[in-house]
């Protein structure tokens, strides 16, 4: 028996309440646990589940992760860890029901479906291996972000044309009148069909979804039955008039040269049920996506405002919109043998429906996950377009789009607002979006009415996965005092007076340095428990690269600066038995925080602090007061220096250092005495990770959970490459500094370049930064 979720927990019952409602006392789930009054009232087709997924299991997620649903028949997973490591293991998790009706139709219906020729086969969302990756491997190239990027001028093209219909009315319905059709022309276009009726296609691709993940009532089966067939029909005759000449530049196209090349992988009937099931993949869901971004966006009118005044946030906001409300609620899986899912026992034979917009509304995952934070940092850890060899090859199109759509929106109607209304979706299991979203405004206020240039673009496509780098805010310079020589201490306020982000101990901040171009990283040195405000203390480095410059030249009371972050790449252990804090020279930021953090807990410390002279050791008088006895200062210029060696590193102490590279080379040294990974130290430069091309080799890399073999060449990163094959890796500082880029390692050893992993976790072999690491070896497996 298999644990998804780890093999240290037995089986058990995932319903122990022993007040429960006796009148489900004789409903049982198959493996003969009872099934509790929620799980068995569970209704995926009504509307509180359409209305708002993630809300109506919030019960599940927090009190009974995995559940049996009598009424569906299924077992229905509801957090991010089990569901990650659904998708990631698609063996034994088979996809092959993804694309089986949920709702079984009567003969009359299967009549109607048979009459029109109706056979719709295996396609890349429900086929399994062997023969899903071969097929994936050889139709993934125009999905690529270099291929992507050919279709921007179109879809820019289509967004502006629809919006010019409508700009001058007041009042639109944004999902008749721009994000059906618009995705539907783009979706045609990337295929390579021609445009046919809109309405038609609308009406076919509705008919799949009701046909497949719905609930017809029996008179409806067969008018949906009719229009699937002849969606299916249609598909037939266009695909039938490609091969008479498939030498466009559509995916279809592609496939059809592709079949002449490798015609036992890419067969007709598969390129048959693919034109059918491409265009609802590469339609429905952007449509759905889109439409539920741009509501979501215009019910936080600050978000809305945000994004407006500054396009840099398009891109992360998109993928926060796919986090918080996605297009796509659930997916269905089936297991292929016995298996425990959270502790659960799950007998072989098991559908599953595993409701992805909750894992992306799981607190362990996203911190305040019910937030809606366009900001936030890891909004595209999001499983919305699945994981691991099933991921939507669309994705990249989708995110392309939905941010097109948002820089002409936003530009164009930034006073554009929801209009009173209530929103309706189809019932059905997986795919959701409203099907009208009315809006309004005041046509005497749209911007280019006074200046023609609001029409022209001003947001840069990001095609993949955002960067961290695209995330900034503005804030205001509260105050800026000298304390200590060459140092200012710079308190910083949110611009619009709103609370900034909570942070912990050891975090920074990135301070965009005007139009310089420079960003650089400055420790947080405040009280974590100020919510409105960030301190930062900048030594002015001559000798330096232009950051310290630029803020001791911009510190005047009231300046706007733009910042990333907070995050946290130097996070204190709260549970260590025991801290020893060390710092020199400037590097007391971090570690002045840590210490305040340590002083609140009423946690077991010490802090060593060492500096030139006391004149130059920032932030030194408030430290003395606050620490007292457990602060020792060490002054050079009164010839008393701090000396690794004497320091009393036992077992459960955690060594926290940052200051100048002579200390730390020192403290490396001292801690080859101490337990492993006792010590962590914090850098801000590194030219470990430099890439020469003449002096590297080339390598291969296993992608455990994609099923992909990627070449990686001596003038390339590991991360770029990734990024080109359309696997989704976060990235900040692409220098080996900050640990974003962390992929784990199954096999192969790794030749670190990063200065974020510590000795024994190099040791491990285990995990690899893929900004700047490369292999030893030749090839490398990753978890990805």
């Amino acid at each position: 028996m298999t644990d998804v979720a780890g093999a240290d927990r037995a089986p058990r019952c995932p319903y122990h309440d022993k007040t429960h409602d006796k009148a489900h006392d004789d409903i049982h789930a198959p493996n003969g646990c009872p099934v509790s009054p929620q799980a068995a009232e569970f209704d995926p087709f009504g509307d509180g589940y359409n209305q708002d997924p993630p809300e109506y299991v919030r019960w599940a997620r927090e009190q009974e992760p995995v559940f049996w649903s009598p009424r569906l028949g299924y077992w229905i997973v509801t957090r991010y860890d089990d569901i990650k490591a659904i998708f990631r293991d698609n063996r034994t998790f088979s996809p092959s029901i993804a694309l089986e009706k949920i709702t079984p139709t009567g003969p009359e219906a299967n009549a109607v479906l048979a009459s029109y020729g109706f056979a719709l086969s295996r396609t890349l969302v429900n086929e399994d291996e062997p023969a899903h990756m071969p097929r994936r491997r050889a139709l993934m190239d125009p999905f690529t972000p270099e291929a992507l990027a050919h279709h921007e001028p179109m879809v820019r093209a289509l967004a502006r044309e629809y919006v010019d219909r409508f700009i001058d009315d007041g009042r639109a319905d944004l999902v008749d009148q721009m994000l059906w059709e618009v995705p539907l022309t783009v979706a045609l276009h990337f295929l390579g069909v021609p445009e046919e009726d809109m309405d038609t296609l609308r009406h076919y691709s509705i008919a799949h979804t009701v046909n497949t993940w719905g609930r017809p009532k029996p008179e409806e089966q067969v008018e949906v039955a009719h229009a699937v067939g002849k969606f299916w029909q249609f598909a037939g005759k266009v695909l039938d008039k490609m091969r008479e000449d498939p030498s466009g530049p559509g995916w279809m196209q592609y496939g059809i040269r592709k079949q002449k090349e490798l015609p036992d992988v890419v067969t007709d009937s598969y390129l048959h049920s693919m034109m059918m099931a491409g265009i609802v993949a590469a339609h429905e869901t952007t449509a759905n996506a889109a439409a539920n971004a741009l509501k979501l966006l215009l019910q936080h009118p600050d978000a809305w405002r945000d994004i407006c005044e500054d396009p840099t946030l398009i891109p992360n906001a998109v993928e926060e919109c796919l986090r918080h409300n996605g297009s796509v609620a659930a997916w269905r899986r089936l297991a292929t043998k016995d298996v425990t899912i959270g502790g659960v026992a799950i007998a072989a034979g098991s559908k599953l429906l595993i409701v992805t917009s909750s894992a992306n509304h799981d607190q362990y995952q996203f911190a305040d996950a019910d937030l809606f934070d366009i900001r936030r940092e890891n909004a595209s850890d999001q499983l919305t377009f699945g994981y691991g060899a099933h991921q939507c090859m669309g994705k990249n199109l989708a995110r392309m789009e939905m941010q097109i759509f948002l820089d002409e929106l936003t530009r164009r109607l930034p006073h554009m607002r929801l209009s009173e209304q209530r929103f309706t979706y189809v019932p059905n299991t997986s795919f959701r979006g409203p099907e009208h979203l009315h809006v309004e405004w005041e046509p005497a206020l749209n911007p280019e009415r006074i200046n023609r240039a609001v029409r022209e673009p001003r947001a840069a496509v990001r095609i993949g996965e955002p960067s961290s780098h695209a995330v900034s805010r503005t804030v205001i310079v509260q105050s800026a005092d000298a304390c200590a020589d060459g140092i200012v201490r710079v308190r910083l306020a949110s611009a619009d007076g709103r609370a900034l982000p909570r942070w912990t101990a050891g975090s920074h901040i990135d301070v965009l340095c005007g139009d310089t171009g420079l960003s650089r990283q400055y420790s947080l040195c405040g009280d974590p428990a100020d919510a409105l405000t960030f301190e930062i203390a900048v030594l002015r480095e001559s000798a330096g690269r232009g950051g310290s410059a630029w803020v001791h030249e911009n510190v005047r009371r009231g300046a706007r600066w733009r910042i990333r972050g907070p995050r946290n790449h130097f996070r204190l252990d709260e549970t260590a038995r025991r801290l020893v804090l060390i710092a020199g020279g400037i590097g007391v930021t971090p570690i002045s925080a840590m210490a305040r953090r340590a002083h609140t807990l009423g946690l077991d410390y010490e802090v060593h602090y060492s500096g030139r002279s006391r004149a130059s050791m920032a932030l030194l008088d408030e430290m003395q007061a606050l620490h007292g006895g457990r602060l020792r200062v060490y002054v050079s210029d009164e010839g008393t220096r701090v000396d690794p060696a004497k320091l009393v590193v036992g077992e459960g102490t955690q060594v926290y250092a940052c200051g100048p590279a002579r200390l730390l080379d020192a403290l490396g040294e001292a801690s080859g005495s101490w337990p492993e990974d006792a010590l962590r130290i914090e850098h801000f430069t590194s030219t470990l990770g430099t890439l020469d091309p003449s002096k590297e080799r080339a390598f291969q890399v296993e992608l455990k959970d994609s099923g992909l073999v990627l070449d990686v060449p001596a003038d390339q990163t590991l991360l770029t490459t990734l990024r080109r094959a359309n696997i989704d890796v976060q990235s900040d500082c692409e220098e080996g500094l900050c640990g974003s880029c962390e992929v784990r390692v199954l096999e192969g050893e790794i030749d670190h370049r990063d200065v974020v992993l510590t000795k024994g976790e190099r040791q491990s072999n285990q995990r690899m930064m893929a900004c700047c690491s490369r292999a030893r070896c030749g090839k490398l497996v990753l978890a990805l």
